[in-house]
């Protein structure tokens, strides 16, 4: 790679295919004219598998933490009661944007570094009666590297408290893995384009239930530019309320073009190989990973920075490499380090990461063998790979 194309091993903005960025380069069309219809109808089927429903998605022009505060203020009203189950600093600034507007949000917070338990959900919920209005989700959470058990957890809420609201973030993680909507009961689900839809920051995805299409109908919390009301009326002429971001839409059509090549199953495997070999490589190199086992993401991995290895220095020469990586967010600031592996992420890319890591560590004095990152990163890979293909096989 040059130093002008560095492997951006973040958790978003994610690199674009050169497919993408030349999509966002074409000349604008107009966004009340046929052309941006049949863009606007492409982006609408391409989502809705990955979202798992058969309802709408709006776009809206935003960042994905406008689509959380559309998924609250469209759906709630001031006084009302919610819970806001977080793992880390998402979790936190969605709960956040429910308090702004006035909700009375009661948190139920997991020790960063691991998943929400459907358990101490259902525990929660039984405890407090069933007039909540709304449990807020996080799926995947960047901060700490986790991906919450969304299934189980609706599935939790349902059982205890069947008429409150499922609002979840599915920002960082929907695209790279499996998300069942509908099945799953959940009513709000949010998305961004910076994601694993490997366009530029600059639009939300939000899809809605009927439950929540009809609980928008007596919210009272304001809304205007946000109000997805507004955008299901202008979707059946295949327009949207407000101006768009026309050319990242241009890139989210690319984007899913790409993605329906590969197809979902195939998109999924890769990111479940490039999240395995990432870990492995790490832990391979020394390095403690900050999430549970269990639960450990599948676009974003977070590790713990070793006592004694000045990490302002390794990271400063990491970065002269051509490898970009992210830091720790809030409390663990200076305590992490992330290495984001989600839309255009190729095994390739993550061995290239796991070996200048090595380079880096090796001139430090800290390697623990020469070639273990990689060599461990390239088994995971492998195994799988043989893991899913036998898998396969035995679904045929």
């Amino acid at each position: 790679m040059s130093r002008f194309e560095p492997n951006l091993r973040i958790p978003g903005p994610t690199a674009l295919p050169p497919s993408v960025r030349e999509a966002g380069a074409r000349q604008m069309v107009n966004h009340r004219g046929p052309e941006f219809a049949a863009l606007l109808g492409r982006i609408q089927a391409g989502m809705k598998p990955y979202f798992g429903t058969t309802g709408d998605v709006a776009i809206l022009t935003c960042a994905g933490t406008g689509g959380l505060e559309t998924a609250v203020v469209n759906t709630l009203s001031p006084g009302d009661r919610v819970l806001g189950i977080s793992i880390g600093s998402f979790g936190d600034r969605f709960a956040k944007i429910a308090e702004v507007y006035g909700a009375t949000v009661e948190r139920m917070s997991a020790e960063w570094g691991w998943a929400a338990e459907p358990a101490e959900v259902r525990e929660r919920l039984a405890a407090g009666g069933r007039d909540y209005r709304a449990v807020l989700l996080t799926h995947n959470e960047t901060s700490t590297g986790v991906m919450n058990p969304v299934a189980e957890l609706a599935a939790a809420i349902r059982e205890e408290a069947p008429d409150a609201l499922i609002l979840v973030d599915a920002v960082s993680s929907l695209g790279a893995v499996p998300f069942e909507m509908d099945d799953w009961g959940c009513d709000v689900v949010v998305t961004g384009s910076q994601k694993a839809w490997m366009a530029a920051p600059g639009l939300a995805m939000v899809a809605a239930s009927e439950r929540a299409w009809a609980a928008m109908e007596t919210a009272r919390m304001p809304r205007f530019y946000l109000d997805l009301r507004k955008h299901r009326e202008l979707l059946e002429k295949g327009e949207t309320p407000w101006t768009p971001a026309v050319a990242v839409a241009f890139q989210v059509d690319e984007g899913l073009r790409l993605m329906a090549e590969e197809t979902p199953a195939g998109v999924f495997a890769r990111h479940e190989v490039c999240a395995a070999a990432t870990q492995a490589g790490l832990e391979a190199l020394g390095f403690e990973l900050f999430a549970e086992p269990a639960h450990r993401s599948k676009t974003v991995t977070a590790a713990w920075i070793p006592d004694g290895l000045d990490w302002k220095a390794v990271n400063g020469e990491l970065k002269r490499r051509d490898l970009v990586l992210a830091g720790g967010q809030g409390k663990l600031a200076g305590k992490i380090f992330r290495v984001g592996h989600l839309g255009m992420v190729r095994l390739d890319e993550i061995l290239a990461a796991i070996g200048t890591i090595e380079e880096v560590l090796a001139e430090s004095g800290r390697l623990p063998a020469p070639g273990a990152g990689v060599a461990a990163a390239e088994r995971a890979a492998i195994a799988v790979e043989a893991h899913r293909s036998t898998a396969a096989a035995g679904a045929r």
